[in-house]
């Protein structure tokens, strides 16, 4: 307070400064939680040697490496990215995938983040991630990879996964987990009897048959954490 000259006066006893505002903060990622990043890096870093396994009968057996050097990329900024806006949590996570995953898996990964981060804009700041928004932000990371990879269902790879998952969620308005869950495992043993067309397996033909795709089967670890997470926030 300040008389007529301009020079402060003492605040009386029952005087009320005016009320400041506090800065506007953006609403954070509501639904996107650490514990569920840290989940999904925990899956991928146990499964880290199967992974291996898998794409060293049909590629170069890098892909468990590449995911657990993601995995811990991810729980490293978990905590922070989490109190960022939905858009820029998802954007900084895709950056992060391409910047630490290697091989095919982390423009694929990270080009499905960043087109999810892009969708995320359309959506209402702060709104809780529910099933039909997550079904949003899922098909426009799927067109991603779609694009990215010059693929689509049947050339044994993680659309082989991503696809059906999505279709199950999307059929209902309400997440019915478990049929999310078995498209997603349907998903992936689908890719054992399937003859690669992309990627390095599709360098082996017929022999490519009869091995479960790695990229398939680390797409449906991480689905599995994300459901896990979304059914117990309902």
């Amino acid at each position: 307070m300040s008389d007529r000259t301009g020079r402060p006066q003492p605040v009386r006893a029952g005087c009320r400064r005016p009320f400041a505002p506090d800065p506007v903060r953006p609403a954070r990622a509501v639904g996107l939680t650490a514990d569920l990043l840290e989940a999904a890096a925990r899956a991928l870093l146990q499964a880290e040697d199967r992974l291996g396994v898998l794409d060293t009968a049909i590629g170069d057996g890098d892909h468990g490496r590449n995911m657990a050097r993601g995995a811990r990329a991810v729980a490293g900024i978990a905590r922070d990215v989490v109190e960022r806006p939905l858009p820029e949590a998802l954007h900084r996570l895709g950056m992060t995938v391409v910047n630490s995953v290697g091989g095919a898996a982390g423009p694929l990964y990270g080009s499905c983040l960043l087109a999810m981060a892009q969708a995320a804009e359309t959506e209402a700041p702060g709104r809780p991630i529910d099933p039909p928004m997550l079904a949003r932000l899922w098909a426009a990371g799927v067109e991603a990879v779609k694009r990215r990879g010059r693929s689509d269902v049947g050339a044994k790879t993680m659309l082989d996964v991503l696809v059906p998952a999505l279709a199950a969620l999307s059929a209902s308005p309400r997440l019915t987990a478990e049929a999310v869950r078995a498209a997603a495992e349907a998903g992936l043993a689908g890719t054992g009897p399937m003859r690669a067309t992309k990627g390095r397996a599709a360098y082996l033909g017929d022999r490519s048959v009869g091995h479960l795709d790695p990229g398939a089967a680390s797409a449906a670890l991480i689905i599995e954490r994300v459901i896990d997470a979304v059914e117990a926030g309902r």
